[in-house]
């Protein structure tokens, strides 16, 4: 079993930091918002797409998958009352010659092994599709 350790705290009424390991992330917490930074909602589908990510790092050596570059979009929805998530839609683009047959085997084993997708996928509506770079 794994365990993590995130740390936060509020630098003033415009932002707060995480942080982990030798990483930190800024984070907006200004109630009027900020650009340069990632709300918490953001934070969530950032999460989402950042495990995406590793996931193909971890199951392209196992499925022999040739790729040239990945890359995920995200879209989520937030109800105002009570405040949640209720849908979040992810693309996945890859640059690879590789069969559309491959490409919907590793959006399957992305699904099945990504840590956060699991977690989203039992408390979110999460929906996702896979198609090569044009």
């Amino acid at each position: 079993m794994l365990e993590y350790h995130v740390s936060a705290r509020r630098i003033d009424s415009h932002g707060s930091e995480a942080t982990t390991k030798d990483a930190r992330i800024t984070l907006d917490t200004d109630m009027a918002g900020r650009t340069d930074a990632f709300n918490p909602a953001e934070m969530l589908l950032a999460s989402l797409a950042a495990c995406i990510l590793k996931g193909t790092e971890r199951v392209i050596p196992m499925l022999q998958f040739d790729l040239r570059g990945i890359a995920v979009n995200l879209h989520g929805v937030r109800q105002d009352s009570p405040p949640k998530m209720i849908s979040i839609a992810n693309e996945i683009v890859v640059d690879t010659d590789e069969t559309g047959a491959r490409l919907a085997l590793l959006q399957k084993n992305l699904q099945k092994y990504g840590t956060i997708y699991n977690t989203l996928a039992g408390s979110v509506d999460l929906s996702g599709t896979i198609r090569r770079k044009t």
